[in-house]
Formats: C-alpha cells, structure tokens, sequence
C-alpha cells in the first residue's frame, strides 16, 4: 500500500492506518508493537498511535501483550459488497442452487491476481480449503478467477497475474503462459471454467460469469465439489446447466436494479 500520493489531497495518515490492518494477515492474529512496526515499516511510536486510535475506534482489541482485529473489520468489507448489491440480489438465486446441488456455492471478484470472495452459501461438508467471505485464493487455479481472468482482453491478463498474490497458498497447477493462455481461450469460448484440483488437492468447481445491464462481467458464480464425492461428469451433467441457470437469473436481476432511476432527495427550501 503506497504511503505517499501523488497528489496534495492523499491523507497519509489514513493509508497508514488502512496498512496497519492490512498486516493482521492469515497466520498472524496476534501481533505485537513491534511486528506491527516491523511489518509496516512504521517507527514504533507511530504504530502504537494507530493502534490505539484503531482500539478506541473498535477495529483492534488488546491480546495479551498484543493487538488482535475485531470483528468490526467485517463492516469494511460488508460496506462493499452491500454497496454493490450483489449479494441481496444473488443470495436466493444461491440458495435455490446449493439446495439443487447439495453443494457450497460462491460469488467472488478479481483482486489483483487474487480472487476474493463477496458472498457465499455453504452446505456442512468436509472439504480441503476453508472458505468464508474476505478468503482469497490465487486467481488462475480457481474456476471463478478463470471466468474472471477471461473477461479481461488478453494484453491484460499477464500484467494482472504478475502481481504477487496475497492468499499464502500455493496452488497445485503451475502453468507456463502458453498453457495459461490456451485455458483462458476455452474460457471465453465455451463462457464458463472447470477447475479440477488444481488450486488443491480434492477441491473441484464450475464457475460462470455475472454481468451487469451493459454486459459486463462484475463477478463470477461457481459450485464448489469434492473430487472423491463428485465426478466430473455430473458436475458437467447435473450441477453445470443449474449454475447457468442461476449466473443468468442473477445477471438479469442485477441489470434491473441497475435500470432502477436513483432518486436524490433533498429538503426543501
């Protein structure tokens, strides 16, 4: 995260703020002044200010001899998503698949080279990764970053996935740019991706695109499976033409809210 603007309105007190935050990441719940310093880059005087100021606020509690985020972080990411009405609008369309597939289903969106998911419906079930809304995993190796990625034009994919992932996983498919390239291509043709075990081991999904009214993609649906449970075939078969169901259903309800004139009220004078 940039600690100097480029221009006279950047508040860098707020970016170092936001950066602090940014540090809690996955292995690292607890921190202490000084590896909040360290991992900042910040003196330590001015790490222990934003931490307080960020207690007393609510988005960090004391730990121990440390700092841990609360709960309230949430509402930072919530605020998105509920801006974007994805998740009122694709929530009962997600309930009527995960109930036809019996299968956790999901609605992310690209972040640099990472997915990160925006809303979720989860069925009780034993699987390999651990997924609730904020999770980020590498894009490419997801069925929802395939369909991502190839809504993008082809001179943009590259820049996109060099930049370094912040999901701490490391995926199982390794693709060079020949054989990345040519799934993507089957992507935009065919309009929706199949991961078999490649993000992990056991973790199969299909994925298709959400667009808006203009036809653009702002999101990606998949149903989620285990290989050991599911085979290729009936999620193609079974679970494939119920998700294009429901990415259609969604898409449509989203270009609708999008026609909806927004009326600006203001007091009389």
């Amino acid at each position: 995260m940039p600690r100097e603007g480029t221009g006279p309105d950047f508040i860098e007190a707020l970016a170092r703020g936001l950066e602090v935050i940014a540090a809690f990441e996955p292995g690292r719940p607890v921190m202490t002044l000084a590896e909040v310093a360290t991992a900042t880059g910040l003196a330590r005087p001015t790490a222990r200010r934003i931490l307080l100021t960020l207690t007393e606020l609510g988005f960090v509690r004391a730990a121990g001899p440390g700092f841990a985020l609360t709960p309230r972080v949430l509402d930072l990411g919530v605020a998105y998503v509920r801006s974007q009405g994805l998740w009122d609008i694709a929530r009962p369309h997600m309930e009527e698949l995960s109930a036809a597939t019996n299968e956790s289903c999901s609605v992310a969106q690209l972040d640099g080279s990472d997915i990160v998911y925006v809303a979720r419906v989860a069925v009780p079930k034993i699987v390999a990764l651990a997924v609730q809304i904020g999770t980020r995993f590498p894009a490419l190796q997801t069925s929802l970053g395939k369909v991502l990625l190839a809504a993008l034009e082809p001179a943009e994919v590259a820049a996109v996935l060099a930049e370094p992932t912040r999901s701490g996983l490391t995926p199982v498919w390794q693709p060079d740019a020949a054989e990345r390239d040519a799934a993507l291509r089957e992507v935009r043709a065919r309009g929706w991706a199949l991961t078999d075990q490649q993000l992990a081991l056991g973790i199969r999904s299909v994925a298709a695109p959400l667009r808006d009214g203009g036809g653009r993609v702002v999101g990606a649906l998949n149903v989620n499976t285990h290989a050991a449970e599911t085979p290729v075939e009936h999620l193609l078969d079974h679970h494939l033409p119920l998700l294009l169901k429901a990415a259609g259903e969604i898409s449509a309800d989203f270009a609708r809210l999008e026609a909806v004139p927004h009326v600006t009220r203001t007091e009389a004078s």
